[in-house]
C-alpha cells in the first residue's frame, strides 16, 4: 500500500525573515569569533552583531504593515509583534554597545556572548508572536536558556556564577509552573490554539471549571516569574546585581517587554472570555508589585538593586493595562514599554561607565560628584531618575498618564490610584540618586593598583595556569582598569535620555507607533 504524503505547511519566508535573520546572525557571529586576533574580538564581532540586528530591523520595517499567520498557524505577525519586536531589537543594539570592550577577553569570549543575545532576542520574538501553547513554551525557553548562560559569563566572579545559577533555579522552576498551567488549560479546552481556546470558553461556559481556574493560576505564576511581579520577584535583585550591567540591562528592558507583551495575548485574546476569572487577581499581583518594589527600593545602596526593585513597580504599573483588557491598555502598555526601555538604558549606560571609572562598582557613592565632574552623564541620569518617578515634560509622565486614563476608563479606578501613590513613594529613592549626584562630593578612593605581568606560564593573582587554560598576557589585557572612560558609553546615555525627553514633550509619534499594537486585538474596544 503506498501511503499518500501529508502536503508540508507553506512557509511565510517574508514573515519570518526576522527570525531568519537573528538565528542566522547568531550563527555568522558565533563563527567568527572563532577566528584569533584582537581586531576579530573587539571590532569584527560586534560588528557583526550590530548588522545582524540592523537586518532583523529592517526586516520589521519591511513586513510593517502585514497581518499574518506563519508556520500553520503558530505564530501571529500584527501590530504587538512588530511594535515588541523593535523594541527587542533596539535593546539589543543598545546592549552591544554597553558590552563593547567590556568583558574580560578569557571570561566571556564575544563571540559566545553577541550569539546568546542575538539567540535570546529571536526568542523573545517568537514569545511575542506566540498564538499556541507549543510555540509559547519554545519562545520562553528559546529567551531563557541563553539568559542563565549569560548572567553566568564571567567565570571568575562569584557574583555573576551565583546570579547565573539563581536565575536557572528560579527560571526553570517558574518554566515548569508556565507549562503545568498550559496542561491544565489544554486539557480544559481540548486546544493548544490561543483562538481555539477562547471559542471552547465562549461556547462551553467553562467559567467555573476548576481544571480551567487552576490551569490560569498556574500559567499567572510562571508569567509572574518572567516579569518580576511580586511576590514572585525574589530572584530579581539579587541576579540584577550579580549580572554582568550590560547583561542586567538587557534582562530589566528586552525581557519585560517579552513578558508582558506574551501576558498580553494570553490573555486578551485566549482567555478573554474568563477575563471575570483574571482581572482580580491580576489587579491584586498589580497593586502588590507596586508596593513591594517601591518599598523595597527605599533602603537600596546599589544602583542595580534600587533599579531592580524600581523594575518589579514598574511591572506593577504596566499590569494595570493589562487588567483593563481594551485597545486602549495596550497602546498604554506597548507605549510605556518603550519608554520604560528608554529610560532604563540611559541610566544603565551610567551605571557601566562609573563601574569602569572607579573601583565602586554599582555602590551609589560612584555617582557622588558626577554632576561636577561629568556632566554628560550626570544629566542623562537626572533625566532617567525624573522620567522613571513620572515627573512632567518626560516620557515617564506620559506612561503613566496614559495608563492611568486606561485603568480609569476601564473602571479600575484603584489601580490608577495606586499608580499615582506609588509614583509619590518612588520620589524618595529616585530623588537620592540626583541628590548624590549634584549635591555630594566624589569620594576618596585608592587608586586601583596596576597589573603586572608575571613570568611566562606563571598565572597573575586570581588568574588560571597555563595549564588550564590561563594567559598571563590575555588575562592581563582583559582586566578592566579603574580610570578608563568610553566614550561609546556616554553617548549611549546622552542618546537614550535625549529620547526620554523628546517622548515626553512630544509624544505623538510614539503614541501612534504603540497604538498599531492596539489593532492586534479587533475584539477589545
Amino acid at each position: 500500500m503506498i501511503l499518500a504524503q501529508a502536503p508540508s505547511p507553506p512557509v511565510e519566508w517574508a514573515g519570518i525573515s526576522p527570525l531568519l535573520a537573528l538565528f542566522g546572525g547568531a550563527v555568522v557571529v558565533l563563527m567568527g569569533g572563532l577566528f584569533p586576533g584582537r581586531a576579530v574580538r573587539e571590532r569584527v564581532v560586534p560588528g557583526l552583531a550590530l548588522v545582524t540586528l540592523l537586518i532583523a530591523l529592517g526586516c520589521l520595517i519591511w513586513q510593517w504593515d502585514s497581518e499574518q499567520d506563519l508556520l500553520a498557524g503558530a505564530l501571529r505577525l500584527d501590530g504587538l509583534t512588530l511594535t515588541l519586536s523593535v523594541l527587542f531589537v533596539v535593546a539589543g543594539i543598545a546592549t552591544v554597545g554597553l558590552a563593547w570592550r567590556g568583558f574580560d577577553r578569557m571570561e566571556s569570549p564575544e563571540g559566545e556572548f553577541y550569539a546568546l543575545v542575538l539567540t535570546s532576542i529571536g526568542g523573545m520574538v517568537v514569545l511575542a508572536a506566540a498564538q499556541n501553547f507549543v510555540a509559547l513554551f519554545l519562545g520562553f525557553e528559546l529567551l531563557s536558556i541563553p539568559l542563565y548562560v549569560l548572567c553566568a559569563i564571567e567565570l571568575r566572579r562569584k557574583g555573576s556564577l551565583e546570579s547565573g545559577l539563581k536565575y536557572l533555579v528560579v527560571g526553570s522552576v517558574g518554566s515548569a509552573t508556565l507549562v503545568y498551567g498550559l496542561a491544565l488549560v489544554y486539557g480544559a479546552t481540548g486546544s493548544t490554539d490561543f483562538a481555539a481556546v477562547a471559542r471552547a470558553l465562549t461556547a462551553n461556559a467553562m467559567n467555573d471549571d476548576v481544571l480551567l481556574l487552576a490551569g490560569l493560576a498556574l500559567a499567572l505564576v510562571g508569567f509572574a516569574f518572567k516579569a518580576s511581579v511580586a511576590p514572585f520577584h525574589q530572584w530579581t535583585p539579587d541576579v540584577y546585581e550579580g549580572a554582568p550591567t550590560p547583561v542586567t540591562a538587557f534582562m530589566a528592558t528586552a525581557t519585560k517587554a517579552a513578558a508582558l507583551g506574551v501576558t498580553l495575548r494570553f490573555l486578551d485574546v485566549a482567555l478573554f472570555p474568563a477575563a471575570d476569572d483574571w482581572a482580580v487577581p491580576v489587579a491584586a499581583l498589580a497593586l502588590i508589585s507596586i508596593v513591594v518594589g517601591n518599598v523595597g527600593a527605599l533602603g537600596q545602596s546599589s544602583l542595580k538593586r534600587l533599579l531592580a526593585y524600581s523594575s518589579v513597580a514598574q511591572a506593577g504599573y504596566m499590569l494595570g493595562g493589562v487588567v483593563v483588557g481594551t485597545s486602549l491598555g495596550v497602546q498604554a502598555i506597548v507605549f510605556y514599554l518603550a519608554v520604560y526601555l528608554v529610560m532604563n538604558l540611559a541610566a544603565f549606560a551610567v551605571v557601566v561607565a562609573r563601574e569602569r571609572e572607579t573601583p565602586l562598582g554599582d555602590s551609589m557613592d560612584a555617582l557622588a560628584g558626577l554632576g561636577g565632574s561629568r556632566p554628560l552623564l550626570a544629566w542623562p541620569m537626572t533625566i532617567s531618575m525624573l522620567a522613571l518617578a513620572g515627573f512632567p515634560l518626560t516620557a515617564g509622565f506620559i506612561g503613566k498618564f496614559k495608563l492611568i486614563e486606561a485603568t480609569v476608563q476601564g473602571g479600575w479606578i484603584f489601580v490608577g490610584v495606586a499608580i499615582v501613590i506609588g509614583s509619590m513613594i518612588s520620589l524618595a529613592y529616585y530623588l537620592k540618586v540626583i541628590s548624590v549626584m549634584w549635591m555630594r562630593d566624589a569620594p576618596a578612593v585608592e587608586p586601583a593598583p596596576a597589573v603586572k605581568i608575571t613570568p611566562a606560564g606563571a598565572p597573575p593573582p586570581g588568574g588560571r595556569p597555563a595549564l588550564a587554560g590561563g594567559s598571563p598576557e590575555l588575562d592581563a589585557e582583559g582586566r578592566i582598569d579603574s580610570g578608563r572612560r568610553d566614550p561609546e558609553l556616554v553617548v549611549l546615555a546622552v542618546v537614550f535620555g535625549a529620547a526620554t525627553l523628546a517622548a515626553g514633550i512630544v509624544p505623538q509619534p510614539l503614541l501612534e507607533w504603540a497604538a498599531k499594537a492596539g489593532e492586534a486585538f479587533p475584539g477589545l474596544f
